[in-house]
């Protein structure tokens, strides 16, 4: 009598096609490393990005009440809007967090009109 193979888990909806594809290709150890490495890499991204709400290099801004009408789907209404330094240039950026994890989505620059 044959035992039938497990099925295959359904991938959550937020992985992108092109990277649920390559994984289909690859044999169980590989995937093992890729479980590992990506854990490791997860983890190395949630504590950069709390290591940058503590370095205290951004500006949390207040925004206009009407301008929460404007944010985009992708952005809770919970998030703030902090000023980053970015090689010398000033960038808006819609921040929140979700879980143990912070969320930034850009918005816009500081200074449209400037030169530099």
């Amino acid at each position: 009598m044959a035992t039938s193979a497990p099925p295959t888990p359904e991938p959550p909806a937020s992985i992108p096609q092109y990277i649920l594809d390559g994984l289909d290709r690859q044999d169980a150890q590989t995937l093992e490393e890729i479980s590992r490495y990506a854990e490791d890499l997860a983890a190395a991204k949630a504590a950069q990005a709390e290591a940058e709400l503590e370095d205290g290099d951004e500006e949390v801004v207040r925004e206009d009440s009407e301008d929460v009408d404007d944010l985009p789907d992708d952005v809770p209404t919970k998030a703030s809007v902090v000023v980053k330094e970015i090689n010398s240039n000033r960038y808006y950026y819609y921040q929140w967090r979700e879980g143990s994890k912070v969320k930034s989505k850009y918005k816009a620059p500081v200074n449209p009109d400037s030169d530099d």
